[in-house]
């Protein structure tokens, strides 16, 4: 999950499957082994990805920080301390350290990412990450499964129609929005 976390930033989900099963047939996907692995070789594993050499120096940083750290120890901390650590990492920002304690450490926090904002906008809710993040996480329930099919479902919605520009099918849209975030 945490390796998704950081190869999943400004690529599909098709390329973080392809570079996790080669990791994963590598014996890459623990902290330990990821942490002694050879850079070049790591970037190679990666590379469908984009921005590879990026990603695998931060792959290889946050194994080597989870190495010296106990990782349930940190899943334990409170969520607002967890934050804090995650955000300090190389390449960690909002989203990341959201989906690290939300999938990973199983913590309620709501995941904002590009569809999200997207669709908000398109229905005239504007909003930084934490604006948005509130927003959600004030009006609905907070559990971590519910988060985590709400979450689905919104990418799963803005893949069929935001990523695809179908913005005159979505139902989100009606007649007096007929513009969208898209440019």
């Amino acid at each position: 999950m945490i390796v998704g976390a950081f190869l999943i930033q400004q690529t599909k989900w098709s390329n973080v499957e392809k570079a996790v099963g080669n990791l994963k047939q590598a014996g890459m996907l623990e902290p330990h082994s990821l942490s002694k692995a050879d850079i070049s070789s790591l970037e190679e594993m990666i590379k469908c990805c984009g921005f590879y050499r990026q990603k695998a120096n931060r792959l290889k940083s946050a194994a080597q920080f989870l190495t010296v750290n106990d990782m349930d120890e940190l899943f334990n901390l409170p969520v607002d301390k967890l934050r804090n650590i995650l955000l300090a990492l190389d390449g960690v920002g909002n989203e990341t350290a959201d989906s690290i304690i939300l999938y990973a450490a199983g913590k309620p926090k709501f995941v904002i990412d590009a569809y999200t904002t997207r669709i908000m906008g398109c229905i005239g809710v504007e909003g930084n990450y934490k604006q948005l993040q509130e927003l959600f996480e004030t009006r609905l329930p907070h559990d971590v499964d519910f988060f985590k099919e709400y979450h689905a479902l919104v990418v799963e919605y803005g893949k069929s129609y935001c990523g695809k520009k179908r913005c005159n099918e979505c139902i989100l849209v009606n007649d007096h929005r007929k513009g969208t975030v898209h440019g």
